[in-house]
């Protein structure tokens, strides 16, 4: 009998010890302010319940958000991060990176949420020091699974061109490649068993700069694990390669899983990694569904906490002010419907040449010559039907202002090509854009039905955003600005629909597309 217990309680203490040493990651990624469920899907009441489900069940969780957890909805739009980074605490994030949204108010106003407790705030390839957030970020934090080391550190993307100078001004970046692997290297020297690189930087690049990706990060670097993902606002199961490659082999020919949820909060990132060996071994992993819960398991301190909230976007969100006469779709990466992208950038040049005509300014046209606006900047969809006040704030959430350009005919030429490169972009009806048969480069540009004269100057409106370079329009950059509109522009959008709404117009924007694929060329008989 003393030897059959000595037998059992090895076996416990052995079944234990395996468990001990096995960790679950949870992980989301571009939640972008979507604090309540969409048709029954996402929200934070449901993660909640799923996390809190987990961590009852597994001795080793970790919690991870790569960034974007604020903008997008009225959540940020009306309250600038009061719901967002208390919710972060109170669903127990371990760890938290900056995505390029959390710079849309600035450093000091982000300081000001990030200065607190809660997850552990990892930064390693940007510098804040002489900054507001200077002592706030660390590179790496290191946790424990029974006695295995895991060392995670996060990675933000490269500002230039995708954050507004003004929004991390004295803020330093550090190469991507050469902190992930010196940052990498000095975790195994600490003794870690595994390592993840938590990253804002997007699986997929569309941009014509060099700009890193995680496939890349993994296949250039040497001493990462797993890489948690976010900004692309793709599905990288970790579970199935699909069409999306998961594992990457590292400059070693090791291999690195890469895992990314998508965006909204409707999935919950699950990996399942046992440390007992001597490699880490995936033994399950999931983009887990945030539905299905019931609401009897919802957490009555957040429920509590959202209530003032969310009456106030709840009475906004239900007040109708228009009504659509189509279906304007939206993609997982913005690439709107050309009615969306059509709609946006005409009333931009009808708006900015009212402008025009009513400042009668010495040495300025009356009118426009088009305008060119982003489809970034468009973050709903508008179905058919009733479109309500809230659905038009959150549509145009940011605090971006219209602006009048004046620049040459070469410089228009670049810009236009720049917009066609990206595809859907939205460009006015004056513009007409044929596109070469590999559908990114142009094969000609008509303004007004002629051919841009590269020696005369255009009057362009756009966002102050773009203007400066923003969204990867580097094209822009530098061009002469002739008027400023002191309203943001969700103001003057918000003008046009609810006009459109008293005089009984559907929204129905003009359906012919202004980048046009080329003619195909004639068979041979």
């Amino acid at each position: 009998m003393k030897k059959l217990f000595l037998i059992l309680a090895f076996v416990l203490a052995s079944a234990m010890g395996a468990v001990a040493q096995q960790v679950v990651l949870l992980h989301t990624n571009d939640t972008h302010s979507h604090i309540d469920a969409d048709k029954g899907v996402g929200g934070v009441l449901q993660r909640k319940a799923m996390i809190d489900s987990i961590r009852r069940a597994e001795k080793n969780v970790i919690l991870i958000d790569a960034g974007d957890i604020v903008q997008g909805s009225l959540y940020f739009k009306l309250f600038g991060g009061k719901v967002e980074y208390p919710l972060m605490d109170m669903l127990g994030y371990d760890v938290q990176i900056l995505g390029n949204h959390e710079f849309d108010n600035g450093l000091n106003q982000l300081a000001r949420f990030y200065k607190r407790g809660g997850a552990a705030k990892l930064a390693a390839n940007y510098d804040f020091t002489g900054t507001a957030l200077e002592g706030v970020f660390d590179p790496y934090v290191i946790r424990k699974a029974g006695k295995k080391k895991i060392g995670i550190f996060g990675l933000g993307l490269d500002p230039d061109g995708m954050i507004s100078a003004d929004n991390c001004r004295g803020m330093k970046f550090r190469d991507i490649i050469a902190t992930a692997d010196s940052t990498a290297a000095l975790l195994r020297r600490k003794g870690c068993d595994m390592v993840v690189a938590v990253t804002h930087l997007g699986y997929t690049n569309d941009s014509r700069k060099p700009l890193v990706t995680d496939p890349e990060l993994a296949a250039r670097t040497r001493g990462i694990d797993i890489i948690i993902g976010g900004h692309s606002h793709e599905q990288v199961s970790p579970a199935t390669a699909a069409d999306r490659p998961n594992v990457v082999s590292n400059a070693d020919g090791k291999p690195v899983l890469i895992a990314q949820t998508g965006r909204y909060g409707e999935r919950l990132g699950y990996i399942r990694i046992d440390l007992s060996g001597a490699s880490p071994a995936v033994r399950e992993a999931a983009l887990l569904p945030v539905a299905g819960v019931s609401p009897a398991r919802f957490d009555r301190k957040i429920q509590s906490f959202l209530a003032p909230y969310t009456h106030i976007v709840d009475s906004i969100n239900r007040r109708v002010i228009a009504v659509s006469a189509v279906d304007m779709p939206n993609t997982k990466q913005y690439a709107t419907s050309v009615l969306f992208s059509n709609f946006t950038a005409d009333a931009a040049a009808a708006y900015a040449t009212w402008q025009l005509d009513s400042l009668a300014a010495p040495g300025l046209p009356r009118r426009v010559d088009l305008a060119v606006m982003n489809s970034g900047g468009i973050r709903l969809p508008m179905r058919k039907g009733a479109v309500t006040e809230g659905q038009v704030l959150s549509t145009y959430p940011f605090t971006n202002h219209l602006v009048i350009t004046r620049v040459s005919g070469e410089k228009l030429d670049s810009i236009l090509r720049q917009a066609a490169f990206w595809g859907n972009q939205g460009v006015s009806s004056q513009a007409e854009i044929t596109l070469a048969p590999d559908g990114r480069e142009t094969a000609g540009i008509l303004i007004d039905g002629r051919p841009i004269d590269p020696k005369r100057d255009y009057y362009v409106a756009t966002l102050d955003y773009l203007a400066l370079g923003g969204d990867y329009m580097e094209a822009f950059a530098g061009s002469e600005v002739v008027w400023r509109d002191p309203l943001e522009w969700c103001a003057p959008m918000m003008r046009l629909i609810v006009d459109m709404g008293h005089a009984s117009a559907p929204i129905d924007p003009d359906p012919r597309p202004r980048f046009r694929p080329a003619a195909p060329t004639p068979s041979e008989p």
